[in-house]
């Protein structure tokens, strides 16, 4: 796929989406930010010669309004990266009882459910559209290795990232007669927000567990790997780690 065509980035205003955003940008694609962040979304937008549009990829009149808006702005997106999640930590039995049922729904509905709520709408536009060179788009998700090696207290947040892994390849069999691709990357330890959030020296301790390289990862190279994924027409139905070779221990 070509780079100069408009793109969609969930949860764009910040960490992974923020840093796909602007290699996107660069390389002269219209980039639209998706986030609940909106002030944010909309800041980084003008910055990088796109648009921010506040949504919550939950919600099905919010995503459609969203790639209306965006699809009005710079025409039919043609890239979609769906980075937009949110962690959580709670034992399946606590000390204050079990894990919170509301909990669980709501990050197996932003991680998951918000992915294929994206997933669906945005390839509903993009079949519709003429072939470039081979296809006619490419969506990426975001994962975690957390959906292979989930820690004590994820059961909630590996649970929603195993869906994600699971379903890139049915959806990408599904896309493949309308010349779209779908991939999935699992990121690592990565530093953002979330990461970014603990102090300095826990920081260092989670990167030293890295095998190599010994650190935590940038989102900068989450979106090297999100740009070869776009240009690179036979990587599709496939998950990537981007892992720095490191398994996950319990805790």
């Amino acid at each position: 796929m070509e780079f100069n065509v408009p793109a969609l980035i969930t949860g764009g205003a910040s960490g992974l989406g923020a840093a796909t955003a602007r290699a996107l940008a660069a390389r002269g694609a219209k980039v639209a930010l998706l986030d609940v962040n909106q002030a944010a979304a909309e800041a980084l937008g003008e910055e990088l010669g796109g648009i921010g549009i506040k949504c919550d990829v939950t919600s099905a009149e919010d995503a459609e309004a969203a790639i209306a808006a965006a699809e009005a702005a710079h025409g039919p997106a043609r890239i979609l990266v769906n980075c937009a999640g949110i962690g959580t930590a709670a034992r399946t039995v606590g000390k204050k009882g079990p894990f919170p049922l509301d909990l669980f729904s709501r990050v197996v509905s932003i991680n998951l459910i918000g992915t294929f709520n994206m997933i669906r709408l945005a390839a509903t536009r993009m079949v519709e559209l003429e072939v470039i060179g081979e296809e006619r788009g490419v969506i990426i998700n975001t994962a975690s290795v957390a959906a292979y090696e989930g820690q004590i207290g994820q059961a909630a947040y590996a649970a929603s990232k195993a869906g994600v892994v699971g379903m890139t390849l049915p959806i990408a069999r599904d896309l493949s007669q309308s010349f779209v691709r779908v991939m999935t990357i699992a990121p690592g330890l990565f530093l953002t927000p979330m990461m970014q959030g603990l102090p300095e020296e826990a920081q260092r301790s989670l990167g030293a567990q890295v095998p190599f390289p010994a650190r935590l990862g940038q989102p900068e190279e989450y979106a090297k790997l999100a740009l070869h994924i776009v240009e690179n027409a036979m990587l599709n139905g496939e998950t990537i780690r981007l892992d720095g070779a490191i398994r996950m221990a319990p805790r």
